[in-house]
């Protein structure tokens, strides 16, 4: 099974970080997902660097979730695929997962990707990790 990723291209030309406009159309999108799945999340838009860019926590999120969204938007960034990679990987017997630095082993991070190149990542925490990553690949895809 392999652990490379979809990539998911973000239609906006000559930057190479995701924008603040976007950021928060990523977490609008990841926010009205999780209502819709009765979930309050975290979410972190990151740079290239892993860096925070935007982080918005609904009422009645769990605390933890601030690290969480965070350490799964770094991972997603970091290595160019979604946490949840990691998670099958981990699951999968590969307990070499838990030694990468900045590795994440849950779902709920994805890189954002424009003209083959890493502008950003997302990273949402609060639901399970099925609920996550449905929350961050349905913002992503709000911005093609």
């Amino acid at each position: 099974m392999s652990i490379i990723p979809r990539i998911v291209q973000a239609d906006e030309p000559s930057s190479s970080n995701i924008s603040l406009a976007q950021a928060r159309i990523l977490a609008r999108t990841a926010e009205d997902r999780a209502a819709s799945n009765h979930t309050a999340i975290v979410v972190t838009v990151v740079d290239t660097s892993g860096q925070p860019l935007l982080v918005e926590r609904m009422a009645e999120a769990q605390l933890a979730s601030l690290e969480l969204s965070k350490r799964k938007a770094v991972s997603a960034v970091f290595y160019k695929r979604p946490s949840s990679a990691f998670e099958t990987a981990l699951s999968g017997g590969k307990m070499a997962v838990l030694a990468l630095p900045d590795a994440m082993p849950a779902g709920g991070g994805v890189p954002i990707f424009r003209n083959g190149q890493i502008v950003g990542g997302i990273g949402v925490s609060g639901g399970n990790n099925a609920q996550d990553s449905e929350a961050a690949n349905a913002a992503v895809e709000a911005l093609k």
